[in-house]
């Protein structure tokens, strides 16, 4: 199935866009789930990020359609993580669970290739249902992972306006009389069509921060019907309301994309006294953003 498809159609059986992000923050780890040193370089650091993100995906079929992995925070761990990540990945497949993998990719020509192979093939052993990636070295560099969404129904979040402050340095330069975050989607609005499929999503999408929802309404308007990959929200500051703002209406209430929640979600206690505790809040953090987000989606 075309990946817009099949994440507009799990949204809308779920009542919510919520995407769980998994960010592994080593320092943000509580005493439950602590193993050794908790250095990246220490073996025991590892068991101690299976060990929680396990738990967590255990309890995301039914309320999340969607997960997004930060791969750095896998990479970080060395070859050990990246093998943890893998596995991640295939258990969210068997439990349902579709993959956005955080990567930000971007480079040129065979580099861009190789990338596209890694993440994107049927075959990959670190394979995602999709990818964001960075289109700042042309949008010709964006071609690979495009022929993975047309072959393969994969799905691409290109960066356009990141959740960030320092976000305007460079997204909002003024080019030609509009901001450049503005320029980039229009560019991608073009081709955005052909990424389609029987909902009249796009595969094509592009990542737009909680923390810019002005900004958001522009972007939608430039690009049309891609997703969007919506960061920034809890944690950053961006409440459901404006983390929803570049959203249309649909046949059971806003939509067009998904949003993104990790330390709220993955850390809701600092202190857990045990694992039924941290359970109970996780579940807690997890209806807490539902209802909040399911909320700012409903028909009014």
């Amino acid at each position: 199935m075309n990946f817009a498809d099949s994440v507009i159609t799990r949204v809308r059986e779920l009542g919510h866009p919520l995407c769980v992000g998994l960010d592994p923050h080593l320092d943000l780890f509580p005493p439950l789930f602590r193993r050794g040193s908790m250095a990246a370089e220490d073996p025991a650091t590892v068991v101690a990020v299976s060990d929680l993100l396990t738990a967590l995906l255990e309890r995301l079929p039914g309320k999340a359609a969607i997960i997004k992995p930060q791969s750095a925070f896998f990479e970080q761990l060395g070859a050990a993580g990246i093998e943890l990540l893998q596995q991640l990945m295939g258990r969210a497949r068997e439990l349902g669970i579709l993959v956005l993998l955080d990567a930000k990719r971007g480079d040129i020509g065979s580099t861009a290739e190789g990338y596209a192979r890694a993440y994107l093939d049927p075959h990959a052993p670190l394979r995602a249902d999709a990818l964001t990636v960075n289109p700042y070295l042309g949008l010709d560099t964006l071609a690979p992972y495009l022929q993975r969404c047309k072959d393969h129904g994969r799905g691409l979040f290109v960066l356009v306006k990141t959740s960030n402050p320092g976000s305007g340095d460079v997204q909002d330069l003024n080019v030609e009389g509009r901001p450049l975050f503005e320029q980039l989607a229009s560019k991608l609005g073009t081709h955005v069509s052909g990424f389609a499929g029987e909902t009249d999503w796009s595969s094509l999408g592009v990542v737009v921060g909680a923390t810019y929802p002005d900004q958001a309404v522009r972007i939608r308007e430039a690009l049309g019907r891609g997703l969007f990959l919506v960061p920034g929200y809890g944690a950053q500051g961006g409440t459901a309301a404006d983390a929803v703002r570049g959203f249309v209406p649909g046949p059971a209430g806003l939509e067009g994309g998904v949003v993104s929640s990790s330390r709220g979600i993955m850390f809701p206690v600092a202190a857990p006294s045990s694992a039924t505790a941290w359970e109970q809040a996780v579940d807690a953090a997890l209806d807490r953003a539902i209802d909040e987000l399911g909320n700012a989606v409903a028909r009014r």
